[in-house]
């Protein structure tokens, strides 16, 4: 069985944003995560991209005009002017306003936007963006540490090529702002593996199923308390492929929230990194087209040793447990290793429980029509995304002239890397840097422990 084709998406800028001081979120995770897979040589196996922004207008095909325009233009200098606006959009102490918002919420939506676009193309088979997989975001209201939901707009990208998508989350907390957004339809379906009760969002009851069309289309397996990898994978396994099979999605969103492994900040969950793994291995045998897209995970170590560990994965490659230098090493130690245990806490999940909710499960799916169909329209043009023009890096026309706008963004970066294995090329009117292999400068870095130094600022302006 040849390999899969793996796009990966990345822009350093992403790791340039800071929520607050002693906020779990830290986006510098998400560089401290490339910089352990490009020094892993895992650059060789794959495509890497820098995904263009994703724009207002991309980012309004699901959320509402009025906010997005809020978040475009509110700053820590003016947000008192928008005290209003940002109570009624829920934008205050777990989503703080902070220097380059709307920007960092484009960064994240473009590489979902991108990834999903190259696989309707049929240029990837899985598509990978660590920077996003934010769940909890509304149409129009920020939730959970999320403020654009990259997932639902990337899904409604795949909707545009493929009848069905299957969603699968498999974060400690519910995966409510996709569930809610496709709650109504049979396109979707959406399966969420989550802690369930007394704990946030307070949603992902065994019994939201989906209404209307969308009837049965909901599945949620709450769990509870310190889940561990052999009863983890007794109830994901047999469920995922049960929904395959009655359902028979076209392609994959595979939400890989990293704080469901054991000795998270935020999470109760006890997996391991080979367990939490495991759940991308399967639905990479499944076959299908995935995206596989990052989440939740509040102990960043943990979090970068296990998306390296899951871009691996989906690329078939094995790693050495020993962990290559990189810029940020000294944050690994003291085992310096590629490797999350579990812990010894108590699982409280017992064996009864767990059956009875998976005859539940199984019983909602009886309710499915099998494959629902669909009727599909001709695909509307997207100038955006498919001017052969722009997307010059693959298999333009010759004969197309190519505008000298787009020329001038087809630069080679001063510190371009110079391996052959790696593709340069552009998709759907998007251009691409692959210029990040060493990470950020020193001076860039952050101490990801409490009570750090904030990292340098946003190489942005305030948004007007």
């Amino acid at each position: 069985m040849s390999k899969p084709v793996v796009s990966y998406f990345y822009d350093p800028d992403v790791g340039n944003y800071h929520y607050a001081p002693g906020h779990p979120m830290k986006p510098h995770r998400i560089r401290m995560t490339h910089s352990l897979i490009m020094n892993y040589g895992l650059y060789k196996n794959m495509q890497i991209y820098r995904p263009k922004p994703a724009t207002k207008e991309e980012i309004k095909r699901f959320h509402a005009d009025e906010y997005i325009d809020f978040l475009y233009r509110v700053t820590p200098d003016n947000m008192k002017t928008y005290a209003k606006q940002a109570a009624k959009f829920n934008v205050g102490d777990d989503c703080p306003v902070f220097d380059g918002l709307f920007d960092y919420c484009s960064l994240s939506t473009g590489g979902s936007l991108e990834g999903a676009a190259r696989l309707n193309l049929g240029r990837c088979d899985i598509a990978v963006n660590w920077a996003g997989g934010l769940h909890h975001a509304k149409k129009s209201e920020a939730s959970g540490f999320c403020y654009v939901n990259d997932i639902v707009l990337g899904i409604l990208e795949l909707l545009r090529y493929h009848k069905r998508v299957l969603y699968i989350d498999i974060d400690v907390h519910h995966g409510d702002g996709v569930e809610e957004a496709f709650y109504t339809t049979d396109r979707v379906m959406t399966v969420s593996f989550h802690k369930f009760g007394e704990f946030f969002p307070g949603t992902g009851d065994l019994r939201d199923i989906g209404a209307s069309a969308g009837k049965y289309y909901a599945l949620n397996f709450p769990l509870r308390d310190g889940i561990d990898d052999t009863t983890y994978q007794s109830v994901f396994e047999p469920v995922i492929q049960s929904v395959v099979d009655w359902y028979r999605p076209e392609v994959i969103v595979l939400q890989c929230g990293a704080d469901s492994l054991a000795g998270d900040r935020l999470g109760r969950f006890n997996l391991s990194m080979q367990g939490h793994g495991q759940c991308v291995a399967f639905v990479k045998k499944i076959g299908l087209p995935v995206m596989l897209l990052g989440g939740g995970g509040y102990t960043i170590r943990n979090v970068c040793r296990t998306w390296t560990h899951e871009t691996a994965v989906a690329l078939g490659v094995q790693l050495d447990k020993n962990l290559p230098y990189c810029d940020y090493y000294e944050y690994f130690g003291p085992e310096y290793t590629l490797d999350v245990p579990a812990s010894n806490m108590d699982n409280f999940n017992t064996p009864q429980y767990l059956n009875n909710v998976k005859a539940r499960i199984y019983e909602n799916l009886r309710h499915l029509q099998h494959a629902p169909s669909v009727q599909m329209q001709p695909v509307p043009y997207d100038a955006d995304r498919e001017d052969p023009a722009r997307a010059a890096g693959d298999s333009a026309d010759p004969d197309v002239r190519v505008p000298q706008a787009v020329r001038d963004e087809m630069r080679v970066h001063d510190q371009e890397m110079a391996d052959d294995a790696v593709n340069h090329a552009g998709v759907a009117g998007r251009v691409y840097d692959t210029s990040f292999k060493d990470g950020a400068d020193d001076e860039e870095r952050m101490d990801v422990d409490e009570g750090a130094r904030e990292p340098a600022a946003a190489a942005v302006g305030d948004a007007p």
